[in-house]
């Protein structure tokens, strides 16, 4: 594998959690741990963004994001990337597709926090992310009834795991996915970016 590219063989499960992280922070590393664990999973890679394309506004520079996205999650089994980037690629749809194509055999689960799975319906090809890994969500504050009756979760219902069958989640064929509850801590990078431009003014 050329350098700067994970390693992966097949038969690995490989959560992927996606975003800006801007900042990363604490909640990140609660929902990956938790994702390792409830999922079964032998890695999570974070897959830092070059940009959101439904946030108007440009992130910090992605070289910065990167190092403080290893201070905040320094773990044996989790790895900050910046795959996005190296592929060419901005919508979860078309990074799905390159990096199955580059890891043939590794079983991917693309993981998000349940606010996501509320406007999923708005993302690119989001019917074709559904249909081509599993989805692993875990509950945030406040979005689990906004996110059990999105567009997203009615219409693929019949492929709802229960919350005990979490562990086999990335041996399953897609569509498939499964909500869990963990405890969360409410912490988001939009109050950390507003508490910071604070500081700023004073």
């Amino acid at each position: 594998m050329a350098e700067g590219w994970p390693v992966a063989r097949p038969g690995r499960r490989i959560g992927l959690l996606g975003g800006s992280f801007d900042p990363p922070h604490a909640g990140h590393r609660h929902i990956t741990l938790e994702a390792l664990k409830r999922f079964q999973l032998d890695e999570v890679w974070w897959l830092v963004s070059p940009g959101n394309p439904l946030k108007e506004r440009g992130p910090a520079p992605l070289e910065e994001r990167m190092t403080a996205a290893r201070l905040v999650m320094d773990h044996p089994r989790v790895r900050i990337t910046d795959l996005e980037t190296r592929l060419g690629t901005r919508y979860t749809a078309a990074t799905l597709d390159a990096l199955q194509r580059r890891y043939p055999g590794v079983s991917f689960v693309w993981l998000m926090g349940a606010d996501n799975l509320a406007r999923f319906h708005r993302w690119d090809r989001w019917r074709t992310i559904f249909e081509t890994v599993p989805l692993g969500i875990l509950a945030r504050p406040g979005d689990r009834i906004s996110a059990r009756m999105s567009p997203a979760a009615r219409q693929f219902r019949s492929a709802k795991l229960r919350a005990r069958e979490a562990g086999v989640l990335a041996d399953c064929e897609a569509p498939a996915w499964c909500f869990v509850n963990v405890p969360m801590k409410p912490i988001s990078s939009t109050a950390l970016r507003a508490a910071r431009a604070a500081l700023a003014t004073n």
